[in-house]
């Protein structure tokens, strides 16, 4: 219905640029010194024919400005959804200054081509000056949206800067702690808030929203719980810590990876990311961002075991080796008994022989006392 409407509106567009063009034609001179057509009816018949030629021309290409006016709104609005509500501000910020700084860069232009006595160098010079502003608006757009961040920092640090009340207050410098996926879906970091070791502002990006969402939504049932678990835990964050949390909003489209993005998010916000992947600990170590691992965090915070000391166990499996058992402590830690394997299920007294301690956890060797 729209593409027959428009359809219409072409062709009365196309009868009325015929119209003035027929009467530009008929009133030249030269062309009055035609017999037929300096006849009222030679007139007349002759407009009517112009109007119908760029009526029909309008009506037969109006498809294809249809379609193009379509692909145009279409791709308008996959590049505005995929930006943000400041995004938009800051663009539309951009746009105005640089379109203000441009004017009054072409405003010589301007006063040079009025001083040209001819209608070409007025053309030309309007059209100079609309693909100045055009060509500045689009740089002022990307600048800003580029900038943002360093742009709300620095008025959030003039609008303090400003408060009376705070001049001979000592200023707290927080940084900012950035939650990586696997560490929202552990859950751990919710106890950790709520005991006051951990100070805000927490910052979840909106690309960790966007993968666990992903996550959610997922065929696999074990997947599906793992994001909806994760979405869970941030909504108790929320709802029932003081914690001081926030949204960014941003994105960085040239990378591709989600955990390369938090390393440089990291690097932007000059914060610590917050994470129990071993892997990425590792990876934001070499690039010298700063990283909260819990894993480390939940082995510090265990009670220490030395070697001699003495412990009951009760093996419940299996060890790598034909004659090694496997048995748990209360917190998780796994203890390898040497020859502990033909004692399976019953509790043995060990001596522990030696820990081993990494990042991804603490495991201890022990042996059977004599």
């Amino acid at each position: 219905m729209l593409k027959k409407v428009l359809r219409g509106i072409f062709t009365i567009i196309g009868l009325v640029i015929g119209y003035i063009v027929g009467y530009a034609v008929l009133n030249n001179p030269t062309v009055k010194e035609v017999n037929f057509l300096s006849t009222a009816v030679g007139t007349v018949s002759s407009t009517i024919f112009i109007m119908l030629i760029f009526g029909v021309i309008l009506f037969l290409i109006s498809p294809r400005i249809y379609n193009s006016i379509s692909n145009l709104i279409e791709y308008a609005e996959k590049n505005i959804q995929k930006l943000s509500a400041t995004e938009i501000l800051y663009s539309a910020i951009g746009i105005i200054i640089a379109v203000g700084i441009t004017s009054l860069i072409g405003y010589p232009i301007r006063k040079i081509s009025q001083l040209l006595d001819s209608d070409l160098g007025a053309a030309l010079g309007l059209i100079i000056i609309l693909l100045l502003n055009l060509v500045a608006a689009i740089i002022g757009a990307d600048v800003f949206i580029k900038k943002k961040d360093s742009i709300s920092m620095l008025l959030s640090g003039l609008k303090k800067g400003t408060g009376k009340e705070k001049k001979h207050k000592p200023v707290v410098k927080t940084i900012a702690k950035i939650l990586d996926t696997s560490v929202i879906i552990d859950g751990r970091i919710f106890d950790i808030c709520k005991t006051g070791f951990v100070e805000g502002p927490l910052v979840i990006p909106n690309f960790i929203l966007d993968e666990l969402r992903h996550i959610s939504d997922s065929s696999d049932s074990l997947k599906r719980n793992r994001g909806r678990r994760g979405l869970d835990i941030l909504n108790k964050i929320q709802k029932e810590l003081d914690i001081e949390t926030q949204i960014w909003e941003g994105d960085f489209p040239e990378i591709a990876e989600v955990d390369s993005k938090l390393l440089k998010l990291a690097q932007v916000l000059k914060g610590k990311v917050v994470t129990n992947d071993f892997n990425l600990n590792k990876v934001a170590e070499f690039q010298g961002v700063p990283v909260l691992n819990i894993n480390e965090l939940a082995n510090a915070i265990k009670p220490v075991v030395l070697p001699g000391e003495e412990m009951k166990v009760l093996v419940v499996k299996d060890g790598k080796e034909p004659t090694q058992g496997v048995a748990y402590l209360d917190d998780g830690t796994m203890i390898v008994v040497e020859g502990g394997r033909k004692f399976m299920g019953s509790p043995l007294d060990v001596i522990v022989t030696s820990v081993l301690q990494t990042a991804a956890g603490r495991m201890i060797f022990a042996k059977l006392k004599e």
